[in-house]
């Protein structure tokens, strides 16, 4: 079955009232059990490489290689995703490489800066059909903007959105990054929030730590791409 972009992945689960489901990789081996889940789920899938990930292997290049060949013999369709990549470098490794969609993170920047730095990326992918995930302030486990505290503001989010252009947002509604517990306490008044004020799909970063029963009450309030890598691998390691 042919790849497909992770637009149209995100949004084919959106019109269908469902999210897309976004799991990181480490090795061949999660890009194996990440798309035989999904051929048994007949459902379309997201592999995500992170920053992290290249850093590891110590480049990008076999990876991706990798997960794009195993995502053309699937049988759903597969989108391959630069998962919080920091570095402009990779950005452009990645659009040379044919990913789908890159998630840039400038959230450790101040507001305007993180502005400038992702509508430059945004500039760079759209000229190659590459969608955009950008962060808008902190995710905690990451130093970051899901810190459990952290919130994004409903009006700050649409004013980047459109400053930027992004395709897509990360928020911070209670999730953090890297938790080994499912009993992250999610705020979905303010997902509903700021599924009005945002004009693009809200993706929940840190869902590992989130319970089967609150991504689905997640969903129904307006995530529409929902990430997970730490549950898996804990798994794997196990």
């Amino acid at each position: 079955m042919p790849l497909t972009g992770t637009g149209h992945t995100v949004a084919a689960a959106a019109s269908a009232g469902h999210a897309a489901a976004a799991f990181n990789i480490i090795q061949l081996e999660h890009v194996e059990a990440i798309i035989s889940g999904a051929e048994a789920a007949k459902a379309p899938v997201i592999v995500q490489i992170s920053e992290n990930a290249v850093r590891y292997h110590g480049a990008l290049t076999p990876l991706a290689r990798a997960a794009l060949a195993a995502g053309q013999a699937a049988h759903v369709p597969v989108s391959v995703h630069l998962d919080h990549v920091t570095d402009l470098s990779l950005v452009r490794e990645a659009l040379e490489l044919g990913l789908h969609s890159v998630m840039f993170d400038a959230s450790t920047l101040d507001y305007a800066d993180n502005v400038e730095a992702t509508a430059e990326v945004v500039r760079l992918c759209h000229a190659a059909d590459v969608w955009v995930e950008a962060e808008l302030g902190e995710v905690g486990g990451k130093d970051g903007v899901h810190a459990p505290g952290a919130r994004t503001d409903p009006g700050e989010a649409a004013a980047f959105v459109a400053a930027t252009g992004v395709d897509a947002l990360a928020v911070a509604v209670g999730t953090s990054h890297a938790m080994l517990t499912r009993n992250a306490e999610l705020d979905y008044e303010l997902i509903a929030a700021l599924r009005t004020a945002v004009p693009v799909p809200l993706v929940l970063h840190g869902s590992s730590g989130v319970s089967d029963a609150d991504l689905l009450e997640a969903v129904r309030h307006g995530m529409t791409k929902i990430n997970i890598s730490t549950h898996l691998n804990n798994a794997f390691t196990t």
